[in-house]
């Protein structure tokens, strides 16, 4: 298997031992499940179901970040406990992920599981010379990581504007650069806080998913996924704090999915521009939505329009027709093989049903159980 890895920016082998290590950066959980959430998480569910074809064991870690500055503000302006909040989140995308036929993943901590593995983790990122505390926060220091920018290959210009845009609040006073990042922050005063060496607060949003990653699947893990905006600051930041605090490889190999569009911006909460799968499950078979987002490449950007759960379902109708049997599974396996290339894996099936033949194992490593009722 051959799969792009960021980092590298190219195409390369994805050798992984007999049991892979994944994780993938899971949801705030302070709305329901988009279209574009859910192509993230069938992006790697496809993955998996291909290396468990090819005879490997796959861990796959899947966080929640049920503390956090949107989920807190989203608590706030509807009058809930941030935890109810993300309790009823979680359920709805639970349900969601079961219905678009999700392997199971191995657990789905959340980031107010791991608070003595972050105030342990920040600890050794301090003792090792990488932080530093002011204002109340802790902060990582970046001029001190030779590898800070290598994972997304940004310019400082670059990097100060994503950090601006995405929460990196690179006006703060009390950084020493603008790009340093939070590891601990004080709490407001309707917001949770946990004791700590450098006072009452809560953990920053990066800290959280390195101190699950590593809880959960080692100090090196196979394969690191998730959209391409995290890239930066998320994973970079992951990456920085992570190596400084172990001196150790965090992620051998990174993969990010790309964004979907709708009404010609990225689908987002911010936006508004959003097509809930929940509200799609209503009108639509949820393998033909599942089919709507593996016709896409993982690494191609793409529309959300009215044409496309149309044209999903009658590809699912030929799919269904052509009923069991290998039909193109060879092509698909070698579609696979090939940076994940469902596209092409798609149209394999396709020519197999147009020509008769059954194609359910072929449609199964997508995901696609064509032999279930609906």
């Amino acid at each position: 298997m051959r799969l792009f890895d960021t980092a590298r920016g190219e195409v390369v082998p994805f050798e992984p031992g007999e049991v892979v290590t994944m994780y993938t950066c899971g949801i705030t959980p302070y709305d329901a499940t988009h279209i574009g959430h859910a192509a993230t998480y069938i992006t790697y569910d496809v993955l998996q179901r291909r290396l468990r074809d090819l005879g490997h064991d796959t861990r796959c870690v899947r966080n929640i970040t049920d503390v956090d500055d949107d989920m807190l503000r989203k608590a706030r302006e509807v009058g809930v406990h941030y935890l109810d909040l993300a309790a009823a989140e979680v359920a709805k995308f639970d349900d969601d992920m079961e219905a678009l036929d999700l392997l199971p993943v191995a657990s789905e901590p959340r980031a107010t599981s791991a608070i003595a593995d972050i105030r342990g983790f920040i600890g050794m990122v301090m003792d090792r010379g990488h932080a530093y505390a002011a204002g109340g926060a802790v902060y990582f220091d970046v001029s001190s990581s030779e590898r800070f920018g290598s994972l997304s290959g940004y310019d400082r210009e670059t990097m100060l504007a994503l950090a601006a845009e995405r929460g990196g609040n690179v006006e703060d006073p009390n950084k020493r650069n603008p790009l340093d990042f939070v590891l601990w922050q004080p709490s407001a005063a309707d917001e949770p806080a946990w004791d700590s060496l450098w006072g009452p607060g809560r953990p920053g949003w990066h800290i959280e998913c390195s101190a699950l990653a590593m809880r959960e699947l080692g100090t090196t893990i196979d394969l690191h996924g998730g959209g391409a905006d995290l890239i930066f600051p998320h994973h970079e930041c992951e990456a920085a704090q992570s190596e400084a605090a172990t001196g150790e490889p965090f992620v051998r190999h990174w993969m990010h999915q790309a964004m979907v569009r709708m009404d010609g911006e990225k689908m987002s909460k911010s936006l508004g521009n959003l097509a809930f799968v929940s509200e799609l499950r209503k009108e639509h078979d949820a393998r033909a939505i599942r089919l709507a987002v593996v016709a896409n490449h993982y690494r191609s950007e793409w529309e959300w329009t009215d044409d496309v759960m149309p044209a999903a379902e009658a590809r699912l109708e030929r799919w269904l027709a052509a009923g069991a049997g290998d039909g193109a599974l060879a092509e698909v396996r070698a579609a696979l093989d090939d940076d994940l290339d469902t596209p092409a894996a798609v149209a394999a099936i396709d020519a197999a049903a147009e020509a008769g033949r059954g194609v359910s194992d072929a449609a199964m490593l997508l995901g696609i159980d064509v032999l279930r009722e609906a």
